[in-house]
């Protein structure tokens, strides 16, 4: 492709803001969309809540570098972005509702946005994780009916799905093989030009678009059953009374296992909802994914376990959940991250309130308010009875900084196998998931 890139990115959130900012660095003009106004000011300040860095800067400072260089705009009005740009880029995600079913609210707007206003010639590349079939029998009609135009023909179109680590984005947008799912060839060239403005790494075709949604899909779902075999395994060892930590390290001398580490469960957007994307589809089949179901349920049982531990740690040295003062260390969906979508450590808090307890809860890396957050660590072991450490804040972060302020006999769990249990009082219990 001859002609300059101009980017809408639709989506600002932890995939579409960095992806945006990085095809700015890139050289290419970038409109970022976003439909939440406080979002849009935040970033038109250049504020963002997200944590992410490359090179040395983080994506705060590269946010004010691209938009006063004019290479990245942020905006809520998608539909005149769609019209100024020969690329869109659609990375809203499908939330899963309380029965499991997938909600095709916001991305089906989206969607809507840039059919009803996609000029001639333009890619569309969709980036978010979706049901397999989604782009060919969900977004291409009505991109096709709002349009008047054809895809590949009029327009092209082509699957590419994000595989970042949150963390890091700039560097993985960049090393990680691309997939590309495109069912022309024009669409495979355009949409392989559009992600070599920012990736060095090699690109994988395949004219299959929905095999590469699957693909996508069953990634995600290898490390739901990974972790949740671990997280069963972790009973097992904690019963017989072996490190689980130390198998896991001693298997995964074999070159062929990678057993991942338990945790207080799994959270995020990926992980969690890629089983119900996927059994969306199996329903429509009329198949069931018995495995795959078990290993979500595993993972999404976890924080009542952990909250089962603590009440069961506490009446070991004699008191109750009910009424008990609880630390908690971490707030996040994983380690020093903002990211609190789908959190476990949020489940674990609500679920041990339900149950009698005072929950006091520090993540200094989650902007998001909740009633039981704590502005320091020592607010919140001021005079608890357990803690519980579910996340590592930062790299040198102390979990047992504060210590002094715990009450006797307390109770300490670690679901992250970071504390030093040797520094501990003499009277506290400590458990390691």
């Amino acid at each position: 492709m001859n002609q300059p890139f101009h980017i809408t990115v639709i989506g600002q959130g932890y995939v579409g803001l960095p992806l945006s900012l990085s095809f700015a660095m890139n050289g290419a003009a970038v409109i970022g969309v976003d439909a939440n106004e406080k979002i849009a000011a935040d970033l038109k300040r250049g504020r963002t809540a997200q944590t992410e860095a490359f090179n040395g800067r983080t994506i705060r400072e590269i946010l004010r570098e691209e938009s006063e260089r004019g290479t990245y705009r942020v905006t809520t009005d998608g539909a005149s972005a769609v019209r100024e740009s020969n690329v869109i880029v659609l990375t809203v995600g499908l939330p899963v509702d309380s029965s499991g079913a997938p909600d095709y609210s916001a991305f089906e707007s989206a969607c809507a946005v840039i059919g009803g206003n996609l000029r001639r010639g333009s890619l569309v590349l969709i980036r978010s994780t979706v049901v397999p079939g989604t782009t060919e029998a969900y977004c291409r009609p009505i991109f096709e009916r709002l349009s008047g135009l054809r895809a590949g023909e009029g327009f092209y179109l082509a699957y590419v799905p994000e595989r970042i680590a949150e963390g890091k984005a700039f560097e993985e947008f960049r090393t990680m093989p691309t997939l590309i799912g495109a069912a022309d060839e024009a669409s495979r060239r355009f949409a392989e030009a559009v992600i070599r403005v920012n990736s060095t790494a090699e690109i994988i075709h395949s004219p299959s678009i929905i095999a590469v949604e699957t693909a996508k899909v069953l990634e995600n779902l290898q490390r739901d059953a990974n972790i949740a075999i671990v997280q069963e395994f972790a009973r097992f060892a904690e019963t017989a009374g072996i490190d689980t930590f130390e198998v896991i390290r001693l298997a995964n001398s074999h070159p062929r296992v990678q057993l991942l580490s338990p945790g207080p469960g799994v959270g995020g957007y990926c992980i969690p909802n890629a089983f119900y994307y996927l059994n969306a589809k199996a329903r429509v089949l009329g198949l069931e994914l018995p495995l795959l179901s078990l290993a979500r349920q595993q993972n999404q049982s976890m924080p009542e376990v952990i909250v089962d531990k603590t009440a069961a740690l506490l009446s070991a040295v004699g008191k109750s959940l009910e009424g008990a003062r609880v630390a908690v260390i971490g707030l996040a969906m994983k380690d020093q991250s903002p990211d609190d979508r789908l959190s476990p450590a949020v489940a674990i808090c609500e679920a041990a309130i339900r149950r009698g307890a005072e929950v006091s809860a520090y993540d200094p890396n989650v902007a998001s308010a909740y009633p039981f957050k704590a502005g320091t660590l020592k607010e919140a072991c001021a005079g608890a009875d357990a803690l519980l450490v579910l996340n590592t804040i930062a790299p040198e972060f102390d979990p047992l900084s504060e210590a002094d302020a715990l009450r006797e006999n307390v109770v300490v769990l670690d679901t992250r196998a970071n504390v030093d249990a040797a520094r501990l009082p003499k009277s506290a219990l400590y458990w390691k998931i």
